[in-house]
């Protein structure tokens, strides 16, 4: 009977603990290291400033599109051409609220151009709920620009 009552415990901890925080989304509100919006690029500027460089540290701008919906591990960013920067929280260290969607933040970040695996991109597809269709539609690996951020502030 303990046994059955610490296997059932273990399971409710380890099926909280898979979901995104819930808690405030306003301005001010911050995850992960403590970040101020002074001195930030927009996500548009990010090409630019990986030109010349394999991965370059940057305080960035920009409004979130999308969250996992699992844990609240990774978010993206929408640029100017409607293409989408993809955000992972550095070491898992922490995770951000759904609600976070569709808000302007701020974050500390290391910005480098990556190809991502089919694999990969089919992973996050799922994780974003996307249809059988969408995931198996992807076919090839991409080149696209990967934050690791550090720190995040909510700004409006």
């Amino acid at each position: 009977m303990k046994n059955i009552l610490t296997i059932a415990f273990s399971l409710i901890v380890i099926i909280c603990a898979a979901q995104p925080p819930k808690g405030p989304v306003t301005p001010g509100t911050t995850f992960g290291a403590a970040v101020t919006a002074t001195g930030a690029v927009a996500v548009a500027d990010l090409p630019n400033l990986l030109k010349d460089e394999q991965s370059h540290t940057v305080k960035v701008s920009g409004v979130v599109t999308d969250v996992c919906p699992k844990k609240g591990c990774w978010i993206s960013l929408q640029t100017p051409d409607n293409t989408k920067v993809f955000v992972k929280m550095k070491d898992y260290g922490f995770f951000v609220p759904v609600e976070l969607k569709g808000k302007t933040i701020v974050m500390e970040a290391e910005a480098k151009t990556v190809k991502t695996s089919v694999d990969e991109l089919k992973h996050y597809a799922e994780d974003a709920k996307k249809s059988k269709e969408e995931i198996d539609a992807i076919t090839e690996p991409k080149e696209e620009i990967r934050l690791t951020a550090s720190g995040i502030v909510v700004v409006k």
